[in-house]
């Protein structure tokens, strides 16, 4: 399941991105801009325009854990492909979204906070199972 990314729409994140998020919520809101310093507007990324707010969820720790699990459910036939409308199984796909998973809990262990641990122990035990329900089954 390898994406190639367009050069052209290559996210840039600098230590300024906040900043630009928080002003960028301001004036959705309609308050004015508090003392900010202003960007060229070639120095913009193009993910960032305001045309584009509201259409992704905020990006956290569970979002990243969803993602891959669904790619893990979708190999091993739990959800349909949604340009055939048809189940396949891939399971070496599933195995390694599943050990991407483990690899996020080892190398995070200690750094998360209670529901997010939570969450991803469930999700690698149901992944875990479905896992062995398939490639065993």
């Amino acid at each position: 399941m390898s994406e190639e990314q367009d050069p052209e729409k290559k996210i840039v994140v600098d230590s300024d991105w906040k900043e630009q998020v928080r002003q960028e919520k301001e004036k959705l809101k309609g308050e004015p801009e508090a003392e900010a310093p202003s960007q060229p507007a070639e120095a913009e990324p193009e993910s960032t325009s305001s045309s584009g707010a509201g259409q992704f969820p905020p990006a956290d720790f569970t979002l990243l854990i969803s993602m891959l699990a669904t790619q893990a459910f979708s190999a091993m036939g739990h959800i349909p492909d949604p340009a055939t409308g048809q189940a396949t199984k891939h399971p070496e796909v599933a195995k390694h979204m599943i050990d991407l998973l483990a690899v996020l809990e080892e190398k995070t262990k200690g750094n998360l906070d209670p529901q997010e641990k939570a969450a991803l122990e469930s999700v690698l035990h149901q992944l875990r199972m479905a896992y062995v329900a398939v490639a065993h089954g």
